[in-house]
């Protein structure tokens, strides 16, 4: 059976766990999985690259209830393009907002590194004053 997979596997392609998976399918956000002769969940490609879509628009804070709203429209077919197209636009704004945020905070993080850098390599404490001390020096430098 070319193309299907197990729960396992489909936990390795996705990172989710065999329970989170299971509850996606209880909560509707993929469609009721079928199993095989086995009894064990067989899923097709489809479903599989849905679950990749759905972990990454939760791991960029969509809500869940986002989430079966835009797996409710997939059901009812092309009519739903644009409306499906408009939740992915306003989340991506709310994803873009949350990197232009990222970058301001990382930027911030970035000199407070350069500023460290800078009062170890001239050997000053946090008042800009020199150190003398060969010990405090030598664990200003310290990083574990």
């Amino acid at each position: 059976m070319t193309g299907i997979l197990g729960i396992a596997e489909v936990s390795r392609r996705t990172g989710l766990s065999k329970d989170t998976l299971r509850w996606y399918e209880s909560e509707g956000l993929i469609p009721l999985v079928p199993r095989g002769s086995d009894g064990r969940r067989r899923y097709s490609e489809p479903t599989v690259r849905m679950i990749e879509l759905l972990v990454r628009l939760r791991r960029t804070g969509m809500p869940v209830k986002q989430m079966r709203a835009f797996v409710a429209m997939l059901a009812e077919a092309e009519s739903t393009h644009g409306r499906r197209m408009a939740l992915l636009e306003e989340h991506r704004e709310e994803v873009l907002s949350r990197i232009r945020e990222l970058l301001t905070d990382l930027d911030a993080i970035e000199e407070k590194i350069t500023h460290y850098a800078r009062l170890i390599q001239d050997g000053r404490d946090c008042a800009e004053e020199p150190i003398t001390d060969p010990a405090i020096r030598a664990e200003q430098r310290r990083k574990e």
